[in-house]
């Protein structure tokens, strides 16, 4: 028998992101902390449909299309501008952001600080647009963040993201954030 769910969230803690390698199988790279995270927010995506027979609504269909939202994070790494955004280094170690590049899909994992069962997240198929380049000059420290929006769509095998419950197998909980799980049955 399951333990009761979490009553309450906050905090983000935990995220880590694996590039898609294969969309045909589903196949991610090994997945690779973003530290600093600071906020994630998300918006179900999809339309709901009624037909109307017999007096009443006689079918609804309920559409996912994955979910949009912000992911704020207070540094975007450059392993990730690299891998993610496409931006190429050169033999000076200058890293250069390139017209012509198209962000790569990938997965997204995370879990939150207020969770009683430490659950974890995947989101399967991310796609981000660049971020806002933004600084001021003052003499507070105020800091400034990097948002980037996010767009989830489902993945190839039609899910959009999974997490652990808290009778999830030890293991599979215990080595979430070295790779990307994905469904197996029947």
């Amino acid at each position: 028998m399951a333990v009761n769910p979490n009553k309450i969230r906050y905090g983000l803690k935990n995220v880590h992101y694996a590039k898609l390698t294969e969309a045909v199988s589903d196949t991610y790279a090994e997945p690779s902390a973003i530290a600093g995270a600071v906020n994630l927010s998300l918006t179900p995506v999809g339309e709901s449909t009624s037909f109307i027979a017999d007096d009443m609504e006689y079918y609804i269909a309920q559409g996912n299309n994955g979910y949009e939202g912000t992911l704020e994070i207070a540094i975007l790494p450059e392993d990730f501008r690299k891998t993610i955004m496409g931006e190429v280094e050169d033999t000076k170690k200058v890293l250069f952001e390139k017209a012509s590049a198209n962000p790569e899909p990938f997965a997204l994992l995370f879990e939150f600080t207020g969770d009683a069962h430490q659950i974890k997240h995947v989101l399967y198929k991310c796609i981000v647009t660049r971020a806002n380049i933004e600084g001021a000059a003052t003499i507070s420290k105020e800091v400034k963040t990097v948002t980037l929006n996010i767009q989830v769509l489902p993945n190839k095998a039609g899910y959009v993201k999974a997490n652990t419950k808290s009778d999830t197998d030890a293991t599979v909980s215990g080595n979430w954030y070295t790779t990307v799980q994905t469904f197996v049955g029947t």
